[in-house]
């Protein structure tokens, strides 16, 4: 029997923060969070605050105070919050598009006697079409894992590729159509034993799924920061850079930020000796203030407890799903064990694409990907198991 949606938000104790973001307390049922968050409260107060207090008074003085060191003081609370990972090894900027480029294309120009990338063809298109890229550039091979769009890659998989050609493995840690989570531990020391570098794409999962990249002696990973992180459209992304990699990586869009002394001005460069080399032009400073109310808001509570609310949210997906759709024709296309899902749920039946136009035209907003699939995207610190119920129903509604 389906759980009762009044008795579990009764039961969540994370269930008052939902009041925290703007928008939450509408009849609208959001489900896709993990594309873009919901602004907190506190975001509505700092954006202007910072207009008139730190930009229209403090003026160029902002970046003698703070401005400057923020990419690398807000990747260190990134660090230690949600990734894992030590002080000095990450930074904030850019997009996610152009932080893989950098930290893959550093991974590949630091191994010039190998001459392979491993990469997923389900991976998610940016990544898949920078390696290309890369490949090209630099007369590279691609080896692809043909990975199953309703699952992801296994450990047994990468170990089936991986050799002494292999310089570099991109995989995402949670897979964006099914949120399959792979074994992060496992395949970086699968790729170690193979001599190659491992890149993590961390999109989908970090703020939903706790993270231990020093832990499992990641090398390189990424980010975005306006799913689970809230930080808004286009918020800059992070990069992960081991400490024992910063100083033969050269990353290969040398700006000016990421100078050992960058109002020297000088005729040539000269690398930051810190994770600062991997910085290139000036920070989106405006764009990584959204992403420290929700850091602080996520410490507050501890990366477990969110983690928690997260499987209990998709598990009650998972449970209307097999009540109300299945009857329907529609099948779950996201890993049953909690341990193996991220945030989403992924849910298959042919007319998909339109139920997703009607329902966006009444306020229900879920995301479609090919092929056939629904996301059900459940941010855990802003949805109630009540609003995951009538999206449920509504989805029903459209099929019936």
């Amino acid at each position: 029997m389906t759980q009762d949606a009044a008795v579990l938000d009764a039961g969540d104790p994370l269930a008052g923060l939902r009041d925290r973001f703007v928008g939450a307390q509408t009849p609208l049922v959001y489900f896709d969070g993990n594309s873009l968050g919901r602004p907190l409260r506190a975001t509505v107060e700092r954006l202007p605050a910072f207009v008139t207090d730190a930009w229209g008074g403090r003026l160029i003085r902002g970046w003698d105070e703070t401005w400057f060191d923020q990419p690398l003081t807000l990747g260190d609370e990134l660090g230690r919050i949600v990734l894992g990972a030590g002080p000095g090894q990450v930074f904030v900027g850019d997009s996610t598009t152009v932080m893989l480029y950098k930290l893959a294309r550093a991974a590949v120009d630091s191994a010039p006697e190998r001459t392979e990338i491993v990469l997923d063809s389900d991976n998610f298109p940016t990544d898949r079409y920078i390696l290309e890229g890369i490949a090209a550039e630099r007369g590279l091979d691609l080896r692809w894992i043909e990975s199953d769009p309703a699952g992801g890659v296994t450990p047994d998989q990468v170990r089936e590729v991986v050799g002494e050609l292999t310089a570099l493995v991109v995989l995402s840690h949670v897979a964006y159509r099914s949120a399959y989570v792979a074994e992060g531990a496992e395949i970086t020391g699968i790729v170690h034993d193979a001599g190659a570098l491992m890149l993590w794409d961390l999109s989908h999962s970090v703020g939903s799924v706790p993270l231990a990249l020093d832990e499992w002696g990641a090398d390189l990973a990424v980010g975005c920061t306006y799913k689970y992180l809230n930080g808004g459209p286009g918020a800059p992304a992070f990069g992960y850079v081991a400490t024992r990699h910063l100083a033969r990586l050269t990353q290969p869009i040398q700006g000016w930020m990421g100078h050992a002394d960058p109002f020297l001005m000088g005729p040539g460069y000269t690398p930051a000796p810190s994770v600062r080399r991997f910085v290139s032009g000036t920070p989106a400073i405006v764009g990584m203030l959204a992403m420290q109310d929700m850091l602080a808001l996520i410490d507050s509570v501890g990366m477990e407890a969110v983690r928690a609310k997260s499987i209990a949210l998709t598990s009650y997906a998972i449970e209307l799903a097999d009540d109300l759709l299945a009857p329907c024709g529609v099948t779950v296309a996201s890993p049953r064990e909690a341990a193996s899902r991220g945030g989403h749920v992924t849910l298959l039946h042919p007319r998909m694409q339109e139920v997703k136009d009607a329902l966006w035209a009444i306020d229900v907003i879920p995301d479609y990907r090919d092929p056939h699939g629904l996301r059900v995207g459940l941010s855990p610190l802003s949805t109630s198991f009540e609003e995951v119920r009538r999206g449920m129903l509504a989805i029903r509604d459209q099929l019936v």
